[in-house]
């Protein structure tokens, strides 16, 4: 196996600026996963591993889309790992890009026939959507990513992102999150459509002219939409609403964090779907 021990090998180059510059990133169809959690969601998800960077005297991770394997001395692993628990794998893996169509196309769907019930994508008769409006914060989207997984959300769907969805920052606070639900990056204007031509219901959390989220059905094919803490929602979203809801604030603060609203929102999806039977 290649062992590479100087931080200005041109592969390390490479590594780094895919971790630093979503630019290369971009160009290059190329990002970054570390640690062997997050490398095997990403493989087990049907990503291609281009190559493996395994710290000295660990082994690499075992699998028919592994790549190649690099040994790098503990000195380089250092400088490309972000943190230390990652038992000693960084790895380069081939984008996979997933567009609104997708979730449409995915294993088990209903097909799209005039036939097909309404709300009908992913062969589920009530999706379950999270849209997240100009995004702009890595772990937030990482962490409503975690939250999407634990309650079954067909997708996650981030409208005018500001951040790319293939940030390092995003991976690691997802831990794999981003690889086990599927993530689509669209402007709002396309997401509302998809939404409707697909016959399903959409929730804007908002303050103004809002209904509680608890007195709100989401037994039906639901997308709960939720803007930045700062700026909140655009009006092409409070408009294409079909109704307004809101969590209670009973204390002084008007806002909770989005991936905080975003778990209460999802577990009061799957509370009255368990209900519902």
């Amino acid at each position: 196996m290649e062992v590479i021990t100087s931080t200005q090998n041109p592969k390390i180059k490479h590594l780094l600026a895919l971790q630093e510059k979503s630019s290369e990133r971009r160009k290059s169809g190329l990002f970054v996963v570390e640690g062997r959690r997050e490398l095997q969601h990403c493989v087990e998800a049907g990503y291609e591993v281009v190559a493996q960077y395994v710290r000295e005297g660990e082994a690499p991770s075992k699998s028919p889309r592994g790549g190649t394997s690099i040994s790098v001395s503990p000195h380089v692993y250092n400088r490309i790992a972000y943190r230390g628990s990652t038992e000693g794998v960084v790895a380069i893996v081939k984008a996979k890009p997933c567009s609104l169509e997708d979730l449409l196309a995915a294993p088990h769907s209903v097909p799209k026939t005039t036939e097909a019930p309404s709300g009908a994508v992913r062969g589920a008769p009530n999706p379950l959507f999270v849209i997240l409006e100009s995004v702009e914060k890595p772990g937030n989207l990482g962490a409503v990513l975690r939250s999407a997984d634990a309650a079954g959300a067909t997708a996650v769907i981030v409208c005018d992102p500001l951040t790319d969805l293939y940030n390092p920052n995003l991976i690691r606070a997802s831990i794999g999150a981003c690889f086990t639900v599927p993530m689509v990056a669209c402007s709002s204007e396309e997401c509302i459509r998809f939404l409707k031509d697909n016959g399903v219901q959409i929730l804007t959390a908002q303050l103004q002219d809002s209904e509680l989220y608890y007195d709100t059905d989401m037994t039906c094919a639901t997308a709960i939409v939720m803007g930045t803490e700062s700026t909140g929602l655009t009006d092409q979203w409070r408009q294409a609403a079909d109704a307004h809801i809101r969590i209670p604030m009973l204390g002084r603060l008007d806002s909770l964090n989005v991936s905080v609203s975003a778990a209460i929102l999802l577990f009061e999806a799957v509370r009255q779907r368990e209900i519902k039977g």
